[in-house]
């Protein structure tokens, strides 16, 4: 349960600098007698690096590979596609994905995206080890 920063009571505003509660015009001018600053900014994250599989295969894809695809050009060029972002979506929102990826396969835009995640995961260095 959250108090006011000056007498403790229930609070119902927050200050528009520091974010601290406070319960009442008396506590918020009590407050502003002394400078408060913004509270520092959360770090950016990328991908959840706390990801864990259940059931982990040989295919699994690695949190620190999934991390490059977010940074690869390649891929975002192809997220630029409007068709493909539409694909996406159809995917994401089908109950039966692995069937509708089958029939995406066969557009060219789509291989596009695909082959360019494929670099980034698995780089053809890692197939000739």
């Amino acid at each position: 349960m959250t108090i006011c920063i000056q007498c403790g009571g229930e609070p119902k505003y927050k200050c528009p600098t520091c974010c601290k509660p406070y319960c009442s015009v008396a506590c918020c001018k009590e407050h502003k007698q002394s400078p408060c600053s913004a509270p520092p900014a959360p770090e950016p994250s990328s991908v959840e690096t706390h990801i864990t599989y259940d059931y982990p295969t040989e295919d699994t894809v690695s949190p620190e590979k999934l991390e490059l695809l977010e940074k690869s050009q390649e891929v975002k060029k192809c997220l630029e596609n409007l068709h493909v972002r539409e694909i996406l979506e159809q995917l994401d929102k089908s109950p039966h994905p692995d069937e509708l990826i089958q029939e995406y396969m066969q557009e060219p835009i789509f291989t596009e995206l695909v082959d360019a995640c494929l670099n980034v995961v698995e780089p053809s260095s890692d197939f000739e080890k």
